[in-house]
């Protein structure tokens, strides 16, 4: 005789031996392993029109110009900040073929001016000459009014020369007896000095080196990149025509201006703009240091570090974009003690120490 409770003991223990069998497996065949569930593909995050617009730029600019990542984002950078960035390195590492191709993939002008002992400042800004037919002087523009502008060894011309092009740097524009000339926006100047050489040079001096943005060190191409560049020229190409058939413009200038103005947008908080404050001010009381960044190192790193965030997609900025562009912003600011130098000390060796010593914030 079967009981009640024995009969809902022998359902559950066949209920469980079901249960334990897959569905359509026979007695002695191997157990099947389930399927797994499908799972919904998790949608990417769209790019923002700037951060769309900083990779396509990016990946543009390394069909030409290989390497050099720091040049081409501080570059990038100080444009959209409204910046300037000076270039230290040896001669033939590409300089001239990078601000090219950046007025190719920018839709901005290009221009050159190479800078010598006799070069005047009426040679960089053009100066009023007389019209035969009028009998009135008109402007001459000098090679200055473009949008792109590369100084190549500023640091060969003598220092009136320097401060004619530094002043157009600041205000945007040429005064001529008294007529104020503007320059075309958006405005970079990048000017670039032999660290080598020393005959027939003169420094900057520290005033006009803090009206640079950002300073970039063009060092020598890695294994893989200076392979690439063997390559390229080993098959005899023509560059001109790459820049106008393969390297495609992304933007513009109007384009620029508008992303520029939003860039200023960027949110910072409070506890951020305290860490900038503090690896500043760090920088004067540096034992290596014999002379800190000024406050106007402090304004390049807010405004750089909005830009870079626009760049990364974000709408406010963290402490890695700060940490990114501080050795840069900082570098031309600072300069080291006659020991430090004896020593053998390098700046941005001190910088990457002094950033590493004040704690992050968290945000």
């Amino acid at each position: 005789m079967v009981t009640m409770s024995q009969s809902h003991s022998d359902s559950q223990s066949v209920s469980r031996e079901g249960a334990s069998a897959p569905v359509g497996a026979s007695s002695g065949e191997p157990a099947r392993p389930a399927e797994p569930a499908s799972i919904a593909p998790i949608p990417a995050i769209p790019m923002t029109p700037t951060q769309k617009l900083f990779e396509e730029s990016m990946a543009e600019i390394s069909k030409i110009f290989v390497g050099q990542e720091e040049l081409v984002t501080v570059s990038l950078v100080a444009l959209f900040s409204g910046g300037h960035v000076l270039i230290e390195g040896v001669p033939g590492l590409g300089k001239t073929l990078f601000v090219r191709t950046l007025g190719r993939v920018l839709g901005c002008q290009f221009g050159r001016i190479q800078f010598t002992a006799d070069l005047m400042p009426s040679d960089i800004t053009g100066a009023p000459i007389l019209d035969l037919k009028t009998q009135d002087f008109r402007f001459r523009p000098g090679p200055v009014f473009t949008q792109f502008l590369l100084a190549d060894e500023i640091n060969r011309s003598p220092a009136k020369t320097h401060a004619a092009l530094l002043e157009i740097m600041q205000e945007y524009r040429v005064t001529i007896d008294g007529v104020s000339h503007p320059v075309p926006r958006p405005f970079l100047v990048m000017a670039t000095q032999n660290p080598i050489e020393s005959e027939g040079t003169y420094s900057l001096p520290e005033a006009q080196l803090d009206r640079f943005m950002f300073k970039a060190i063009v060092s020598y191409p890695g294994e893989a990149e200076e392979a690439r560049i063997l390559d390229l020229h080993s098959r005899q190409v023509d560059l001109g025509a790459v820049l106008r058939e393969e390297v495609r413009q992304v933007t513009n200038a109007e384009t620029i201006l508008q992303i520029m103005k939003a860039n200023s947008e960027v949110r910072i908080e409070p506890k951020l703009l305290a860490y900038i404050n503090r690896i500043v001010r760090s920088t004067r009381a540096w034992p290596t240091f014999h002379m800190g960044a000024s406050p106007r190192a402090g304004l390049a790193i807010v405004q750089g570090a909005r830009t870079l965030a626009a760049f990364r997609g974000r709408n406010y900025a963290v402490p890695d974009d700060v940490v990114e562009i501080a050795i840069p912003a900082l570098r031309h600011r600072v300069v080291m003690s006659a020991e430090a130098e004896v020593e053998g000390l390098l700046v941005d060796s001190e910088l990457s120490t002094l950033l590493r010593g004040i704690e992050v914030p968290r945000l």
